[in-house]
């Protein structure tokens, strides 16, 4: 199978997700002259609701540094201020309005890290998308530079081996000149 038409059924059978019902020149064409390169953060986020961008928001916050000394400071003020500073205090050592409002901190902070991350993963799929298209058209590209240096190469193997034959024959019609001009 020649390799334009081994391209063709390539291209063929990735694209018919997309799609595309024209014929194979036309799908082709269509690959190699459009721009395939999509730009997936910002196509991802235009499309973003409110709610979603929240749950980004979150999981950057809840993923950082500043998250973990803060929530640190917060339990260690907790606990110093319900057992050496208040004379009575609101919840004494087995600190159970703690653990409860950690509880309740931890189911909502779950399902919402959850969300970004489904969101992550939807980018990184429409990412892999776009770097597999790009990566697509420039195997096709590099296929028919290929090829057309091979007919080039071809080509110039051609022209050395008439020149040869030229140089030949013109070498031997210079020794039959040379053998009949002398005396």
């Amino acid at each position: 199978m020649p390799m334009s038409q081994r391209r063709q059924e390539l291209i063929k059978t990735i694209l018919e997700d997309k799609g595309f019902t024209a014929d194979e020149d036309a799908i082709l064409t269509a690959l190699l002259r459009e721009p395939v390169a999509q730009d997936s953060d910002l196509l991802h986020e235009g499309a973003s609701t409110l709610g979603q961008r929240a749950a980004d928001g979150l999981a950057q916050f809840a993923g950082s540094w500043r998250f973990i000394f803060i929530f640190f400071a917060l339990l260690a003020s907790w606990v110093v201020l319900n057992t050496l500073v208040m004379p009575e205090p609101y919840d004494s050592y087995p600190f159970i309005l703690l653990n409860l409002m950690l509880s309740c901190l931890a189911a909502i902070q779950a399902p919402v890290i959850m969300m970004s991350q489904n969101r992550q993963e939807q980018k990184d799929r429409l990412r892999a998308k776009n770097d597999y298209l790009v990566n697509l058209k420039a195997e096709i590209i590099i296929e028919a530079i290929h090829e057309k240096l091979d007919m080039i190469v071809d080509n110039q193997e051609s022209i050395v081996a008439r020149l040869s034959a030229l140089e030949g024959e013109v070498a031997a019609a210079c020794t039959k000149t040379q053998e009949g001009s002398r005396p």
